[in-house]
């Protein structure tokens, strides 16, 4: 189980990371190529974007750390479930309110509630030691 543990951080983290960084330092190009989204040169919109962004950066960075430091591995946990659980049910409100959106942002549904699925269940096994 530690293994699992340590990849489900790594992939979380990881992908936080990578994606935060990516729509923090360019989210014109990285919006339209992972979501097929096209946005505005807004400066407010951007903003918010650019804001979302440094979260998921900085959620991916303490993620990471709870591989290697073993005192942050309850905390890195608890911040995937938090993350990838609240973009999961936001946009699950979305398809609610809103309607359905496109085929790219239906698989980032689909992989947000199973990172939540897996860190959850690591933090369940880790608690019942």
């Amino acid at each position: 189980m530690e293994i699992f543990k340590i990849i489900t951080l790594a992939l979380s983290g990881s992908l936080l990371l990578f994606v935060g960084l990516m729509r923090l330092s360019n989210p014109i190009k990285t919006y339209l190529k992972n979501s097929g989204i096209k946005l505005e040169k807004d400066a407010s919109l951007l903003n918010e974007m650019r804001g979302v962004s440094g979260v998921m950066l900085l959620g991916g960075i303490i993620i990471l750390l709870g591989t290697m430091v073993s005192e942050l591995t309850f905390t890195s946990f608890v911040v995937a479930i938090l993350i990838f659980l609240g973009f999961g049910i936001g946009r699950a409100l979305s398809i609610r309110f809103d309607g359905k959106p496109n085929k790219l942002i239906i698989q980032g549904l689909i992989s947000e509630f199973i990172l939540a699925s897996l860190n959850l269940i690591c933090l369940i096994s880790l608690i019942a030691l």
